[in-house]
């Protein structure tokens, strides 16, 4: 029997192959991070959404064009109803090479060995806080133990490495780097601290909570001998070591440090919008497309060639601090 062989990556104009892709499974989430969507949001109805075997043809439809690396976001993922069911299938999907999850942490205690039989090789966990006040001021809710559970859970299933993810906010959480750094240390963790976007309104600019990827090494060089380190996760953030440890510290800074030139990434959000850009409003309603041929792929695969083929070269983030210019929640576009 011949052995399969992975198609080619489809590259967009600037030479970028694409071979990831996030994937986002629900627009709903158990926690309300002031950073990633309104304290009231309003949910998108369950008949406009991507189905779990929608999510799946779409799935293979990009594999077939060159995605390698297939990530689940949200709003939370693991609130999908049956989402198990998707992740044991696309965990099997022949020519993926790597099925990881975004996550808030609060449901890996239940589900945590659950992803490591289906196939999910790497987690990433938002957090932004160890103090249970400044967690619960961020998140609207009072869910640290058991995230921090969650995270132990995760690493007795065999989930790793895993990630932590810290979103930076001047005057709220700023003055924890370093103890989220010795938490990820003594873990053995993984951690990104990632500058605020200007996604979604607010209602505010986020000039005043902004901290910079360059503050935070500031600030950790410090406390910590950091190397810099040329390794990748495949993404964009750019890694330091401290010499004893097995964790990176990475810096994720499409502000101060522009990582567009790199991005092989594109979105597709729960209600199947494919978005190129993170940080443009430009998408491709792929839904309508997805029911109105339900046994023919080519005219989807068609649209997301189109959609590559306007990948534009970059996002300009710094220009829409105090007033974005994409009006979008994270939550909305996939985290």
């Amino acid at each position: 029997m011949p052995s399969f062989a992975p198609p080619l990556p489809v590259a967009d104009p600037f030479g970028r192959k694409i071979t990831y892709l996030r994937l986002s499974l629900t627009d709903r989430c158990n926690f309300r991070c002031t950073y990633c969507m309104a304290e009231d949001m309003e949910f998108l109805p369950r008949a406009s959404i991507l189905t779990l075997e929608e999510n799946l043809r779409l799935a293979r439809i990009f594999v077939s064009l060159g995605v390698e690396k297939l990530r689940l976001t949200g709003g939370e993922p693991m609130v999908r109803h049956n989402f198990l069911w998707l992740v044991e299938q696309l965990g099997a999907l022949p020519g993926l090479q790597e099925l990881v999850m975004t996550t808030n942490g609060s449901l890996l205690t239940r589900y945590g060995r659950d992803l490591a039989k289906a196939g999910v090789k790497r987690l990433n966990v938002s957090l932004d806080s160890l103090n249970p006040a400044t967690f619960q001021r961020i998140t609207r809710t009072d869910r640290l133990a058991l995230v921090l559970e969650g995270i132990q859970a995760a690493q007795a299933a065999g989930l790793g490495p895993i990630k932590l993810n810290t979103v930076m906010q001047r005057g709220i959480n700023d003055g924890e780097l370093v103890s989220l750094t010795r938490y990820a240390l003594g873990q053995g963790l993984d951690i990104a601290f990632i500058e605020e976007m200007p996604l979604g309104d607010l209602g505010h600019g986020r000039n005043t909570t902004f901290y910079s990827a360059e503050e935070a090494l500031t600030q950790l060089k410090r406390e910590f001998p950091l190397i810099p380190s040329l390794e990748s996760s495949g993404g964009p953030a750019r890694y330091w070591r401290v010499p004893g440890y097995s964790s990176r510290i990475g810096f994720i800074a499409p502000h101060s440090h522009n990582f567009c030139d790199s991005c092989n990434r594109l979105r597709v959000t729960a209600r199947g919008d494919l978005y190129p850009c993170l940080g443009q409003n430009g998408g491709v309603a792929l839904l309508p497309l997805l029911r109105a041929h339900p046994d023919e792929d080519e005219p989807v695969r068609q649209a997301i060639l189109e959609a590559v083929a306007q990948k534009p070269q970059g996002h300009d983030f710094a220009s829409q601090m105090d007033q974005p210019q994409v009006l979008r929640f994270m939550s909305m576009t996939g985290g």
